[in-house]
């Protein structure tokens, strides 16, 4: 059974640092693409950041020079170190999985192409 577990949410003043988890399991996430994504309350998902399973990344203007993601293969982990927050940065984030990066119909930021999503972690960014 496929499940995807974030933690690492909390409240921090602007120019906070957080670094979010994405535990996984019944899959391996280097064999994935993966991705995360932020909605605020009353606006659409969007996507941030993804790796693909080769270990390449690509990240979305919004956040871009302010986010890493990475994964730990031995723990079956993703993350998200984000530097420099900023009160809108407050959203939930939500790690996705899809099989691939690139053989796909949507491109990597499009959430309708992730297969498989966790229930969010909550960030709160206060100036």
């Amino acid at each position: 059974q496929v499940q995807l577990v974030e933690s690492g949410g909390g409240s921090v003043q602007s120019g906070g640092s957080l670094r979010l988890s994405c535990a996984a399991s019944g899959f391996t996430v280097s064999r994935y693409c993966m991705g995360w994504f932020r909605q605020a309350p009353g606006q659409e998902r969007e996507g941030l950041a993804f790796i693909s399973s080769g270990g390449r990344s690509r990240y979305a203007d919004p956040v871009k020079g302010r986010v890493t993601i990475s994964r730990d293969n031995t723990k079956n982990t993703l993350y998200l170190q984000m530097n420099s927050l900023k009160p809108e940065d407050t959203a939930q984030y939500l790690c996705a999985a899809r099989p691939s990066c690139y053989n796909s119909a949507y491109d990597q930021f499009a959430v309708s192409g992730y297969n498989y999503w966790g229930q969010g972690t909550q960030v709160t960014v206060s100036s």
